[in-house]
């Protein structure tokens, strides 16, 4: 075929374009869609995970891959249904690159079909239902926070070990609270433990009298128990007014006793033991750095759900620049994200190829009075967990 000028100069043309096309791409802002919610029961959950964010992305300003970031935000509110629409209007509408978020464990449940389905990727900061990377896992879906076996089934061995061996169990009556239990179980009647009794409590409950009531009359040796944002912040409280501090050991997951709630009640969490991938107080310098640039930013201590967000942040941003800014291939873009690995405030994250779920270090913490200061210190390192899958 003659190579004519004007073949030549359709080429270069095309050529040209495809370039600038490039160029665009990159220079376009990378919009990421924010499903968190920021009202209700789990609001200071989401507004913790944003900061978190928006730290990282202040230290590099900004940018991901050449391209500025733009968060585009919605409220999850407590509505598995309204974190869907919210998610589809992300997609559909607003034409973002990628997802991330989800505190609610229904929620993360909900709108699993849809990003499977539609091939869109999705970064989980917080729900932690084992399901999302075990039977209904996803190669669209990873996952920056934990499972509720990956932070209670450590926890387990270690109560029936240096605690005791009768327990009594409250939890938030949703898939994520019995998830918990379940997982401590396991690990808590292998080693020779025994559940004298265990209630379930609806979201958003106000009044745990009855709850404390019963757990009394039981006569445990410990509680364990999972509850998170206010409602943690009331039981906690009314567990101090009727004379279960300092007398029945409390035991939990690490989001009972997580930062925020600390901040709410004070005292009344001081000696409680709780398992979690993080401490504020972790002695790692990764952790040191971020928890001094939160709070001189933000006026407050960081939780682990500012953590999460941070992470979160640090993973897109690494996996986008891996790809010099193009996110047209959402299986390079999944292949981008499956080689993320780096030191953080939690220590080692990386994710399992299988299940896309973050493999980490899960630590015993108790809360303390240190300098003038309640907070979390680390009283035993549980090793590195990978959940089973």
């Amino acid at each position: 075929m003659r190579y004519t000028r004007r073949r030549f100069l359709k080429q270069s043309l095309a050529v040209g374009v495809g370039l600038a096309m490039g160029v665009r791409a990159q220079r376009e802002a990378l919009r990421i869609g924010v499903v968190l919610p920021y009202s209700g029961v789990y609001a200071q959950l989401g507004q913790d995970i944003t900061d978190g964010m928006l730290l990282y992305l202040e230290e590099v300003k900004n940018q991901a891959g050449g391209r500025p970031v733009q968060l585009v935000r919605e409220d999850e509110t407590a509505d598995p249904a309204v974190a869907l629409r919210k998610v589809t209007k992300l997609v559909e509408q607003d034409r973002v690159d990628l997802l991330t978020g989800l505190v609610s464990t229904a929620s993360a449940y909900a709108v699993r079909d849809y990003v499977h389905n539609t091939r869109n990727v999705l970064i989980v900061s917080n729900a932690g239902g084992n399901a999302l990377t075990r039977d209904r896992k996803s190669p669209y879906i990873f996952r920056t926070s934990f499972t509720s076996w990956q932070v209670s089934f450590p926890m387990g061995r270690w109560v029936a070990e240096r605690v005791t061996k009768r327990v009594a169990v409250v939890a938030a009556d949703y898939a994520f609270g019995r998830e918990s239990v379940a997982a401590f179980k396991e690990s808590f009647l292998a080693a020779g433990g025994q559940v004298v009794q265990e209630t379930y409590t609806p979201l958003g409950s106000t009044d745990f009298s009855a709850v404390l009531t019963r757990l009394l009359q039981a006569r445990p040796g410990a509680i364990f128990g999972f509850l998170a944002g206010s409602d943690a912040a009331i039981f906690l409280r009314q567990y101090a007014q009727f004379g279960l501090k300092g007398s029945i050991p409390l035991t939990t997951t690490g989001f009972t006793v997580e930062e925020d709630v600390i901040g709410a009640v004070g005292q009344a969490a001081e000696g409680a033991y709780s398992s979690l991938h993080w401490a504020v107080r972790l002695a790692l310098p990764e952790n040191q750095r971020f928890v001094q640039s939160f709070r001189r930013k933000f006026g407050r201590t960081p939780s682990v759900y500012s953590m999460q967000g941070y992470d979160t942040a640090r993973v897109i941003v690494e996996a986008i620049n891996a790809l010099q800014g193009d996110t047209s291939n959402k299986d390079k873009l999944v292949e981008a994200l499956e080689g993320v690995r780096f030191r953080g405030p939690r220590g080692l994250l990386e994710f399992d190829p299988k299940t896309h779920q973050v493999i980490q270090n899960v630590y015993v913490r108790q809360v303390r009075n240190i300098g003038n200061e309640l907070a979390n210190a680390v009283v035993a390192d549980l090793g590195r967990v990978r959940d089973p899958g």
